[in-house]
């Protein structure tokens, strides 16, 4: 195992900004999902810390040791590095437990050794029985797996996934969780997770670093990345945030304030350093926001869509008072509410979005 730091990281490619003074550290045995829409610079990082790009600016550590630097990189052969790719790239005319050693045959590894050491990488992947197969007699999943024990073999110090599940169907994506989530638990390797699916980072890693136009614009566990996230970018990226304009009537008191939005008072979370102030920003969740009768106190709205999920819908709507703003609530069965007509809804709490350039 070893940890890694990003220090200041940034890569251009011309006049493109890729990549702007990143920093992230993740220690010893973290499990570390970096998420972002595309073209966000998640992939760009990803081949600098295996040493597939040279860092502009900035430095790279691998358990103590500079990989990366305006002035010096270090190569991919050398950095002890893994790497699992969504497309697993295995041998088709070779069969597992070979497609497996390939790396330490390369490396002229002893055959005794190499097949020790390939027994153990396949045990680690619960493919232990699966060594004389052909990948064509694999599923997915399988194949992911053999992708991953040949990732393994040479005992990298560091694990990075590309995207790994984005080929597979939601079924085997789920039960593919599950097999990385008890791969990291068997063996406690330190891996950084590059993806675009929210679900899969929330699922898990210990921390997500959120990725914005080259930028990191959040790093957090995936509660609080929910719950309390750093700016606007983030409060609509992650779980479809709903954005309003509010008014701060008081000061922070036990983590919670006083806010005006569409007209409706609410007590909502915020940092301890929040004061009165206008034009401010909060962020609601679906389960946040609540259908209420016609005489209740509330917002009134417009409904555009209902959508039926299964037991329950996903209803948008608009406040009658600002057309350009987009809401969203979930009902559960009976869906009593229909595109096309009026209703309320309450605000019941949210996250009041920091300031920018504010300090906790």
């Amino acid at each position: 195992m070893a940890g890694l730091t990003i220090d200041q990281v940034s890569k251009r490619f011309g006049d493109y900004d890729a990549l702007s003074n990143v920093s992230i550290d993740v220690a010893d045995g973290e499990f570390l999902a970096v998420l972002g829409p595309s073209g966000c610079g998640k992939t760009t990082l990803l081949r600098m810390v295996a040493g597939f790009e040279k860092v502009t600016d900035g430095r790279i550590v691998i358990g103590g040791q500079t990989m990366s630097s305006a002035e010096h990189s270090l190569p991919p052969e050398k950095r002890k590095v893994g790497i699992v790719f969504q497309n697993y790239a295995l041998w088709p005319h070779m069969t597992v437990a070979e497609n497996v050693g390939y790396s330490l045959k390369v490396a002229k590894v002893g055959r005794a050794e190499r097949d020790r050491r390939v027994a153990e990488a396949l045990s680690l992947v619960n493919l232990n029985s699966y060594g004389d197969r052909r990948p064509a007699n694999l599923s997915g999943g399988q194949r992911q797996r053999v992708a991953l024990a040949r990732c393994l073999v040479s005992a990298p110090s560091l694990v990075l996934f590309d995207e790994p599940l984005a080929n597979l169907d939601v079924h085997l994506r789920a039960a593919m969780e599950d097999e990385f989530a008890d791969f990291h638990k068997r063996t406690g390797t330190t891996i950084v997770y590059i993806t675009h699916d929210q679900a899969e980072a929330m699922a898990l890693a210990d921390r997500i670093a959120v990725m914005d136009k080259g930028k990191l614009a959040q790093l957090a566990p995936p509660r609080e990345l929910y719950r309390e996230p750093a700016n606007e970018m983030v409060a609509s990226f992650i779980s479809q945030g709903i954005i309003l304009p509010a008014d701060v009537l008081t000061a922070a008191e036990a983590g919670h304030c006083r806010v005006r939005v569409l007209g409706q008072e609410v007590v909502v979370r915020c940092r301890p350093n929040e004061r009165p102030r206008t034009g401010a920003k909060l962020c609601c969740r679906s389960p946040e926001l609540e259908a209420v009768g016609p005489n209740e106190d509330g917002i009134a709205v417009a409904i555009k869509r209902v959508v039926y999920q299964g037991g329950r819908a996903r209803v948008e709507l608009s406040p009658v008072a600002r057309p350009d703003l987009n809401l969203h609530i979930e009902q559960a069965d009976p869906v009593t509410l229909e595109a096309g007509v009026e209703a309320r809804v309450r605000i019941k709490t949210g996250w009041l979005i920091p300031e920018a350039g504010s300090a906790a």
